[in-house]
């Protein structure tokens, strides 16, 4: 664990590593790994790896901002973090977007968001679609659109030497 650590701030201070900066990060927000917890010091490394252009920071830093831990509580930053993921691909930032504009009653701009994570992979999302879709939130070309490319989605994914090299590791 010494070790681990000392490589983490080693790859921090020699190389700004923006992947082991948002893992420090980590840390300090869960007192995990020889760390005390102290969430104001994971949201500076946040801000920092995220400048240095980290989805994982910046959707930490939405998680921070959405709950008020570390920071004030601003929906407003949360957003912003989040929206910044999202364009990079980080599906669960695209998720919580989607909870905040439902939130804030805007459910047509929310079943757009779950329509671009589900598209991703993102299982949980397709009975919410279809609900939409019953209510006539969702158009049926927007339905039929999300299944199809949440299928193929889900097909690249498990393949056979995925498959494989899961039961190798002992994951399936």
């Amino acid at each position: 664990m010494e070790e681990w650590n000392e490589m983490l701030f080693e790859r921090m201070e020699r190389f700004n590593d923006p992947a082991a900066i948002n893992m420090l990060g980590v840390y300090y927000k869960d007192g995990e790994n020889g760390f005390s917890m102290d969430r104001s010091r994971a949201v500076q490394l946040w801000i920092r790896a995220s400048e240095l252009g980290s989805i994982f920071a910046h959707y930490n830093l939405g998680l921070s901002y959405a709950n008020g831990r570390g920071v004030e509580q601003n929906m407003r930053k949360a957003n912003h973090h989040w929206q910044i993921a999202a364009m990079l691909g980080h599906e669960n930032s695209r998720y919580n977007l989607g909870i905040s504009e439902e939130n804030n009653g805007n459910i047509k701009r929310a079943m757009r968001h779950y329509i671009i994570a589900a598209k991703c992979g993102d299982k949980k999302l397709l009975a919410g679609i279809k609900k939409g879709f019953v209510l006539g939130i969702v158009t049926k070309d927007d339905f039929e659109d999300t299944l199809r490319c949440h299928k193929a989605s889900c097909d690249e994914v498990e393949n056979e030497q995925r498959n494989e090299a899961k039961a190798i590791m002992g994951v399936l």
